[in-house]
């Protein structure tokens, strides 16, 4: 007898033989001979009592045409079998009208989901179609059902999940000296061990490029500097053993000769082994140079999917004070100054300058000329950006400036903003390992339905109660996907879980990564901060010192909670401000459908990404620092600071290294910083004059902004979405 009936939505309701009847009576009436009475009651028991416990709406309807076809009466059968399949092109009405969109290159949030990946390419258009008939798939086999309801009532977005099904984990920061010095084997190809900077240079390339296929979300290198030296070294080595043959001498003691800095040398009025020594520095610099200029280019030109989509790689770097790796440093920053193709400014990787006091950051400090260096950069080409290695929640006990390997307890960000650090099974370390997976929680929704009761502590206290319902959901619906993450087989990802992820070595290829995968980190996400405080105050926390306070109580209730999951399911959980890029406009539309227009709350079409202040809010770099700053010791799955300069900042490094203070000060963990920069689409000429109209060079009118979009840049701001282009004309200068 049948009891539950499984709708097609995923919802499980009682079963109801009224339904059936109903169904049956519509398609008889469709006839000439009318309804009877007598047959569809007679159907409708008999399918009540002899159908399964629990079914489907498919499956009964599929009984129902069985019952129809035996009776006398086939032509209501034939109007049955109609009306279903009516139905069911209307139900795929709205795939075909978004397919429809695809094909004909509709700019929408549809197919400018994501600005990293051209739609309107072939192999884009294949990719998209996938991930839009992959998410139905995860919607009705793979979500609880009371994931799916939070989902759909628009109380938490699950990230990626379109590559739910593969099993993937999202990101990865690269022990990359695992596999320079003893090669790897993925897919259909093998790497030998590098014996040259240009070697190292190629396989840093591929590392990135492979692992980007095996995994969804981003890839990065922690210690580019430290990882890529003694391959200038070896070099070096290389360039004397060539002039040995040159010379028909042996001068195999200046292999190993201690050398202050790799810097270029006029070699006039040089000799003997003085000329020597500056020829092989001269010709090693040459060398790196072209490597980290190759690099970058790879880097910018390497599709590591369909839809033109290149890699979405990071590095980290500049804490390395050896001859060699200030080398490195050096000539990836002057690469990168240059530009590529004719100048244009680098897309990726996102480059992370590593600040550390008494390394990298301060007049005395060895690295301080290439600091400097790296503002110089910054001012022209967004990157580097800046991670804090003296903030109190990145520093590592284990950490000694007198340690080669030093590198292992220096946090690593992933360039839009991910953080992984404290382990609960394993070294505090940002190497080998990465997030799982993350899910971001619409806190602007939650107070907005708080919002009718009139005494404020009431509305706040029932806020908080929402919120830990939703935080659970949250909570719970990651612990799923971690369940499903860990039944994939070692084999799925040759790269990743053989020579990348910390513990992998040990795994058979046939096993599955179930030993390993609880290194990584599960991330609950937020957005909306200040639209949240403004429904539950008035006010957002920019603008209030009340909002402040409630704000850093939610966000710290979430770190809490997120605690309190890592204990209670023993997994590495961590609250993430989320990037939202596709996301940024899509609980704004819901809300807006279900509540209206609120002024403050859902009156434009994104909401403020994480803990922000708005975009548009006016106040200065300072005020902005303080405001923010506090939420990134709280929101240890990954976070951003950045402000946005008015005009020029190609001459103006010192506006950078002001904003790098305020990370200092403030104790902020992670920054950027926004200015113009326009370039002409058809010749790549680029310069920050205001309201660039047509370039001086070709005369073209097709010229674009380059811009950030959640932590990394974007050549076109074409491939944005509306939301996100929003956002973008309501930006203002914070001075």
């Amino acid at each position: 007898m049948i009891q539950i009936v499984v709708k097609r939505d995923g919802r499980v309701v009682g079963f109801n033989e009224e339904k059936i009847k109903g169904a049956i009576r519509k398609a008889m009436l469709a006839t000439e001979t009318g309804e009877d009475e007598s047959l569809i009651n007679k159907i409708a028991t008999r399918i009540a009592a002899h159908g399964q416990e629990r079914m489907t709406v498919e499956e009964i309807q599929d009984l129902v045409e069985l019952e129809l076809m035996k009776s006398s009466r086939k032509e209501v059968a034939r109007r049955y079998i109609a009306y279903r399949d009516q139905r069911s092109r209307a139900r795929k009405a709205k795939t075909r009208d978004m397919f429809i969109e695809i094909i004909e290159t509709k700019n929408n949030d549809i197919t400018r989901e994501n600005a990293n990946m051209n739609t309107d390419s072939p192999a884009g258009m294949m990719m998209k179609f996938a991930s839009e008939t992959t998410k139905p798939y995860v919607d009705d086999y793979l979500l609880s059902e009371e994931a799916l309801m939070a989902v759909r009532s628009g109380y938490i977005h699950i990230h990626d999940k379109d590559y739910y099904p593969t099993k993937s984990l999202t990101c990865v920061q690269h022990p990359l000296d695992r596999i320079l010095e003893n090669g790897f084997i993925a897919g259909h190809g093998e790497s030998r061990p590098a014996k040259r900077i240009e070697t190292a240079s190629v396989i840093a390339c591929i590392s990135l490029e492979t692992a980007q296929n095996e995994m969804h979300g981003g890839q990065a290198i922690p210690a580019f500097d430290f990882y890529l030296a003694p391959y200038v070294r070896a070099s070096f080595i290389e360039e004397i053993k060539n002039l040995e043959n040159l010379y028909g001498k042996d001068f195999s003691d200046l292999y190993n000769v201690e050398l202050k800095d790799y810097e270029k040398r006029d070699l006039d009025g040089l000799e003997g082994k003085d000329r020597v020594l500056a020829h092989a520095v001269n010709r090693t610099v040459s060398r790196v140079h072209q490597a980290m200029e190759a690099f970058i280019h790879n880097m910018n030109t390497i599709h590591s999917r369909g839809g033109n989509q290149v890699v979405f790689s990071s590095i980290n770097y500049g804490t390395d004070t050896s001859a060699e790796g200030r080398c490195i440093i050096r000539e990836l920053l002057k690469s990168t100054y240059e530009g590529v193709g004719n100048g244009a400014t680098a897309i990726f990787p996102i480059q992370i300058w590593k600040k550390k006091r008494g390394v990298s950051y301060l007049p005395d400090d060895p690295n301080y000329d290439l600091y400097q260096l790296a503002c110089k950069v910054t001012a022209r080409r967004f990157f580097p950006n800046f991670v804090n290695l003296d903030a109190t929640f990145n520093q590592h006990e284990k950490w000694d400036a007198n340690d080669p390997k030093r590198y292992l307890y220096e946090v690593a960000t992933m360039g839009c903003r991910t953080r992984v650090f404290e382990d609960r099974y394993g070294e505090k370390t940002s190497i080998g390992r990465g997030n799982l997976s993350f899910t971001t929680i619409n806190i602007v929704r939650i107070a907005i339905e708080c919002m009718s009761i009139r005494d404020k502590e009431e509305r706040i206290a029932k806020f908080f109660v929402e919120l830990d319902r939703v935080l659970d959901i949250a909570a719970r619906q990651l612990c799923d996907r971690y369940d499903f993450q860990k039944t994939a087989l070692a084999k799925q990802f040759p790269l990743v879980m053989s020579k990348l992820w910390n513990g992998a070595d040990k795994l058979n290829y046939t096993d599955t990564i179930e030993p390993v995968i609880n290194h990584g980190t599960l991330g609950i996400g937020f957005i909306g901060l200040a639209e949240c405080l403004v429904a539950l105050t008035g006010k957002h926390h920019g603008e209030s010192e009340e909002s402040q306070k409630l704000g850093l109580r939610i966000v710290g209730h979430m770190r809490s909670r997120a605690n309190e999951y890592s204990e209670k399911y023993d997994h590495n959980f961590s609250v993430l401000a989320t990037p939202a890029e596709g996301l940024s406009g899509k609980f704004t539309t819901k809300d807006r459908k279900s509540f209206g227009v609120i002024e403050g709350v859902t009156d434009k079409i994104y909401y403020t990404n994480s803990n922000h202040v708005p975009v548009y809010y006016h106040c200065s770099p300072r005020h902005k620092a303080e405001i923010e700053a506090p939420y990134h010791e709280m929101t240890r799955g990954g976070h951003i600071f950045y402000v946005e300069i008015d005009g020029d900042a190609t001459h103006n490094p010192d506006a950078i290294a002001n904003v790098v203070d305020l990370m200092d000060k403030h104790n902020i963990g992670y920054c950027s910083v926004n200015h113009n920069r326009n370039r002409c689409m058809d010749c790549g000429y680029e310069d920050a004059s205001e309201d660039l109209k047509e370039c001086p060079v070709c005369h073209s009118h097709n010229i674009d902004c380059l811009q950030r979009i959640t932590g990394y840049l974007v050549g076109t701001t074409d491939r944005w979405n509306n939301a996100k282009l929003a956002e973008l004309k309501d930006r203002i200068v914070h001075n």
